[in-house]
């Protein structure tokens, strides 16, 4: 694991190098020399991309949930890229956010969308921005909001769906994911108890299922989950299972050890981990879920550095692996 701990560190992008150090290495994110490459991250040619369609006024002219460029995906990655907190220069990004999930219009589909003793929304959207504005440091009581909207919208069993059919009775992986990251960072955050067992519920749905699972057979759920890919976005793998449950403490949970397996066994033979899907395109129109950045592609021999370096500080914390 040196040698890919070496390349990874001595990476030309800064968020790379800082995940390394601080997730896999963990190096203290308060030393100087940490909050020095932060910067570097503000300022490196991936953030550029990212927010080079804003305008004067500091947003960008898109719907908030357009992909991958809108607000809402623009925070969520530099959230993910451990971007420098507090800047105020993406407070029109946060007010875009905010304006769509706070609207009216959302209220109504939310009444409209509860039926058969179920709120069918795609809570998803919710989770990423508290995950987000509390990361980025620009949550304010609006966020409380959002928490308010999740915990009256969760379902018996613990998690979320957006399936409008009534029989659909069982929370969905792909809308239960980011409500429990955003959950689990509140509770941590804001001290909330009742975040704090919001969480615990939502862990459930994926711990019961051994993160990849049905329950009726013990068959696999997908085979997408099985295969890694970078950015997450809403779409689920083991890997970015993985990394929610080590953010929310559950991580040491016994019924965790299958997909850490499993994780483990998708190791190449340089150490490194592949990219081995992704929800992005780099060509085309934007309207076209295009991204105005190349995560690194896909490959099945080559490592993906950012699938890798998640990979890696996954398996460190869960005492498979040493720095």
């Amino acid at each position: 694991m040196n040698s890919i701990l070496e390349q990874l560190t001595a990476s030309e992008e800064p968020a790379i190098r800082y995940k390394a150090r601080v997730h896999v290495m963990e190096e203290d994110p308060a030393a100087p020399a940490i909050r020095r490459l932060q910067q570097e991250i503000k300022d490196c040619e991936r953030v550029r991309q990212l927010l080079s369609l804003r305008e004067a006024d500091g947003k960008i002219p898109r719907h908030p949930y357009s992909k991958w460029y809108g607000a809402h995906w623009v925070l969520a990655m530099l959230a993910d890229l451990n971007y420098p907190v507090g800047d105020a220069d993406l407070i029109p990004l946060r007010e875009q956010v905010y304006g769509w999930l706070l609207s009216e219009g959302r209220r109504q589909t939310a009444k409209r969308h509860t039926f058969a003793g179920h709120t069918r929304m795609c809570a998803s959207m919710e989770g990423n921005a508290i995950f987000a504005l509390l990361k980025l440091g620009l949550s304010d009581e609006r966020t409380d909001h959002l928490v308010e909207h999740l915990l009256t919208w969760q379902w018996p069993d613990g998690g979320w769906n957006c399936d409008k059919h009534p029989q659909a009775h069982v929370s969905s992986f792909t809308e239960t994911i980011l409500p429990l990251r955003g959950l689990a960072l509140y509770s941590q955050v804001k001290g909330s108890t009742q975040a704090r067992e919001a969480s615990r519920r939502a862990a459930e749905i994926f711990l019961q299922r051994h993160l990849f699972k049905r329950l009726s057979d013990g068959q696999t759920i997908s085979e997408k989950f099985l295969k890694l890919h970078y950015p997450c976005y809403w779409h689920y793998d083991i890997l970015f299972g993985l990394k929610v449950m080590a953010e929310a403490g559950f991580l040491q949970d016994e019924r965790c050890r299958e997909a850490l397996n499993l994780l483990a066994a998708r190791r190449l033979p340089d150490g490194g981990f592949p990219a081995e899907q992704k929800y992005y395109r780099t060509t085309g129109p934007i309207e076209n879920n295009r991204s105005l950045v190349d995560w690194g592609g896909t490959s099945t021999k080559q490592m993906n550095p950012f699938v890798t370096v998640e990979a890696l500080a996954v398996l460190k914390q869960a005492g498979l692996e040493s720095a």
